[in-house]
């Protein structure tokens, strides 16, 4: 494909105007002010529209958007325990591939190209993806509540077969990360050989850390150290890192995060409206940490919006440090493609650049909430939707446009996930 005379957000994430772009295979292979003499096939016309590089979600749960709307107006410890576990018991790889289908074509409609998804039933989730074909870092959830040896755990042998079977696998689009769910729903010795195993291994560690006020205090008490410096101690650490939500993180966890290269995925969403906090993104900036953007679940988000989360990204540091000219639109929207990119291990996307992967969106400008254009770049965080989002392409292979998708049939699919939703109720009684 061709992109004719389209704005563009360029690998300094600035705006140029009137470029073409032109993807061959599944790389971004021309970049110019001229029109290229070699033949792309297909012309896209981006007259009054801009192209960015795809958004990346680093952290959510694709198969709980069967759980949107269930769970509501609880804080995390009675949400998970009185509701969200209870129906988890009663989904299956089925169950999973199809409330996975569904974030998937949410996600695409919202210019998403690749996520970082944590939980089990892996083949179900595994199968949307290949079957969606999407971007995704994959990683079976790992709790453990007696000290089982490690690789005894069913939980990480489905983990470690995973990454036998799946790692790039589909040209490099789907990758699997080794991950532990939390502190608190793993016991020390758990967490010590989970360090010792992946050590070595060049696979991501994924895990959630300090995302509640109750959580980070209790393994203070329990251990006499906050979650990050447990992981730490216990050889985590010594594997790439990315971490979700950190809103109760201390000044000596960020040390940490620096002297080791760990990631962080902020989830603004999630965390204000389950009531845990805000996680400080300037402060963690300022320390030079690859920050991401994640929505968590839809479950309990209850969006999979990424341009809502740059929103949300660009003002909470503006409020919490009481300064507006903090945390740019340019900064907000590489944490949502660049970042999220370098934080799943792929250093080829996230950039609008020649030989980089061709996983691209486009946004029309052509409405009225995008008028006028003082500031292509302000418009795209503070005044963009989702609903104006016309392309996403991933690897070169446009799966969205113009509300259409290639491989997604989202009538089908909401029809079984209402199957499923009506049935699980049934089972619980409720």
């Amino acid at each position: 494909m061709l992109f004719k005379n389209i704005t563009l957000i360029d690998e300094n994430f600035e705006v140029k105007s009137n470029m073409y772009v032109g993807v061959f295979s599944d790389r971004i292979d021309y970049i110019g002010e001229t029109e290229p003499e070699k033949d792309y096939g297909e012309a896209y016309d981006g007259s009054r529209k801009v192209l960015l590089p795809g958004f990346v979600n680093a952290h959510t749960h694709s198969p709980m958007t069967l759980l949107r709307g269930y769970a509501e107006n609880l804080p995390l410890d009675r949400w998970l325990n009185e509701k969200v576990f209870p129906f988890e018991d009663r989904l299956n790889c089925e169950r999973a591939y199809y409330g996975t289908m569904l974030s998937i074509a949410e996600m695409l409609a919202c210019g998403t190209t690749s996520f970082s998804d944590m939980y089990f039933f892996t083949d179900g989730v595994m199968k949307a993806a290949i079957d969606a074909k999407a971007k995704l870092n994959y990683s079976r959830s790992i709790v453990s509540f007696d000290d089982t040896p490690l690789l005894e755990n069913e939980r990480v042998k489905e983990g470690i077969c995973a990454a036998e079977k799946y790692h790039n696998t589909e040209n490099g689009r789907i990758k699997v990360d080794m991950c532990l769910h939390a502190e608190y729903t793993n016991t020390l010795k758990t967490i010590e050989e989970f360090g010792e195993y992946t050590k070595g291994r060049g696979l991501i560690n994924h895990i959630h850390l300090s995302e509640t006020k109750l959580e980070h205090e209790n393994c203070k008490q329990k251990y006499g150290k906050t979650p990050a410096r447990l992981f730490y101690d216990a050889g985590v650490m010594d594997s790439p890192c990315l971490f979700a939500h950190c809103v109760w993180i201390e000044d000596s966890d960020i040390e940490l995060f620096k002297e080791k290269g760990a990631s962080v995925a902020h989830c603004s969403a999630s965390n204000l409206k389950l009531g845990s906090g805000v996680c400080d993104t300037y402060k963690l900036m300022q320390n030079g940490i690859n920050v991401a953007i994640g929505t968590d679940s839809a479950s309990s988000n209850n969006s999979l919006d990424i341009i809502k989360e740059m929103y949300l990204a660009a003002i909470l540091p503006k409020g919490i440090q009481g300064r507006a000219d903090i945390v740019s639109p340019a900064e907000v929207l590489k944490m949502a493609t660049r970042n999220g990119a370098l934080a799943q291990g792929r250093e080829d996307c996230g950039l609008i650049k020649e030989g980089f992967k061709a996983d691209l969106c486009v946004i029309d400008l052509n409405k009225a909430n995008m008028y006028p254009d003082f500031d292509v770049l302000n418009n795209l965080v503070y005044s963009a939707s989702k609903a104006d989002v016309v392309l996403t392409m991933v690897d070169g292979e446009v799966l969205y446009k113009d509300g259409e998708y290639k491989y997604i049939d989202v009538e089908k699919i909401g029809f079984e996930c209402n199957r499923i939703v009506g049935e699980v109720v049934k089972e619980l009684g409720v």
